[in-house]
């Protein structure tokens, strides 16, 4: 296994999660055991009080990133687990439930779950225009359906999917609609005035926050079923699950350095700039596009207009994940394969070997990517 050299290699796998993490929430991760030692909302001393007050902190800037409010905002472990507590939370068996064909696992495989216990599923297929996308969904979204879950822009190719006019189609025909934000938030503005009726993300990609973070947003309209029960610190006395809003949702002890990880990363974005942030990782895929034109045998995955800065490609005859290890013996991270998103690269053809697929931050440089074009090139060139 390559050792890892900080001071010459780059990190291009920032859709899967960011590194490096700012200073700031280096900092809050590493001083949350000691300064929130309590469990918040379980005990009546001042430890639990003091972990409590900064949870509510974290809850509140949360809640303004998104235009939700902070009964509505509620911390989960991870992207996936939002999704799924918020699919499984409001389709029941013989509902109907439209999907994109750009879904990640965390939403295709939660709708498969769903529909073994009764639940149809239809999948929306994306076109190469919003136009053809939303006659797609348009056609599925009809009486009956209950729930429509869209990811707001691709984990492969980074494409920026019309969330905000199938929100509206959505709310025309009373049908709850979910929104996987993994790869959008912190990266473009996303909140509920974007018309979706819950913003799943998770912390440590966009948000900056440390792995084991997640955020379920909701505007309230729509309470889920629960399908995790237990400690909540409130209504202890009764075997029900607590039926208000976040502790329904937040079963069990929560990740408290984690959210105050989070709470920091949300806090430096916005510091940053999320414009800001955009610009800066959006002209390192422009660079990197660019470079890639002028080398043989590469071929750029692009299906649509709008996109975050991802870019996904594959060198002629060589399967992605061999392009990302040898990459990777050079210095480069990037990841090669299916990215948990099977659905995407059929659509894109570009199964069963997928793509390399590079996500940059605010921590790369030009110099970076200049650097990897010159190893691409040469790989196109000479092989393995």
């Amino acid at each position: 296994m390559k050792t890892v050299n900080t001071v010459n290699d780059a990190y291009f796998d920032n859709a899967a999660t960011t590194y490096p993490k700012p200073p700031s929430v280096v900092k809050a991760t590493a001083e949350a055991p000691v300064k929130y030692g309590g469990n918040p909302g379980r005990s009546g001393h001042a430890y639990s009080y003091n972990s409590a007050a900064m949870v509510y902190d974290a809850r509140c800037t949360a809640a303004g990133m998104f235009k939700s409010s902070p009964e509505n905002t509620v911390f989960t472990g991870n992207c996936t687990h939002s999704l799924n507590l918020a699919i499984k939370g409001i389709v029941r068996p013989g509902d109907r439930l439209v999907i994109s064909s750009m879904e990640h696992n965390s939403v295709a495989r939660p709708a498969y779950a769903l529909s073994k216990s009764g639940a149809i599923v239809d999948v929306a297929i994306v076109g190469k225009t919003d136009e053809e996308t939303l006659e797609n969904f348009h056609r599925l979204i009809t009486p009956g359906v209950r729930c429509v879950v869209c990811t707001a822009a691709s984990n492969v190719t980074g494409r920026i999917m019309p969330i905000r006019e199938i929100a509206d189609m959505c709310r025309s025909m009373g049908v709850c609609f979910i929104v996987d934000g993994a790869q959008a938030c912190g990266i473009i503005p996303l909140s509920l005035d974007d018309g979706m009726n819950f913003i799943c993300t998770a912390g440590h990609k966009g948000l900056y926050g440390v792995a084991g973070t997640g955020l379920l947003i909701s505007d309230g309209k729509y309470v889920p079923n629960t399908i995790i029960e237990g400690g909540t610190g409130a209504t202890s006395a009764k075997l029900e699950q607590t039926g208000f809003m976040p502790e329904r949702l937040e079963s069990g002890t929560l990740n408290t350095a984690g959210i105050a990880s989070l709470k920091a990363g949300i806090d430096y974005v916005n510091s940053y700039g999320m414009n800001d942030i955009f610009n800066h990782e959006q002209s390192l895929c422009e660079i990197l596009l660019d470079g890639l034109k002028g080398i043989d045998n590469v071929t750029v995955y692009r299906n649509g207009n709008h996109f975050i800065p991802i870019v996904s490609f594959n060198i002629e005859g060589i399967p992605s994940s061999a392009v990302s290890g040898a990459l990777s013996e050079r210095g480069f991270a990037l990841r090669g394969g299916l990215h948990c998103a099977p659905l995407a690269h059929k659509t894109l053809g570009t199964l069963p070997e997928g793509t390399v697929r590079f996500s940059p931050s605010v921590f790369n440089s030009e110099t970076d990517v200049k650097r990897l074009l010159t190893e691409v090139k040469k790989i196109s060139k000479d092989g393995l």
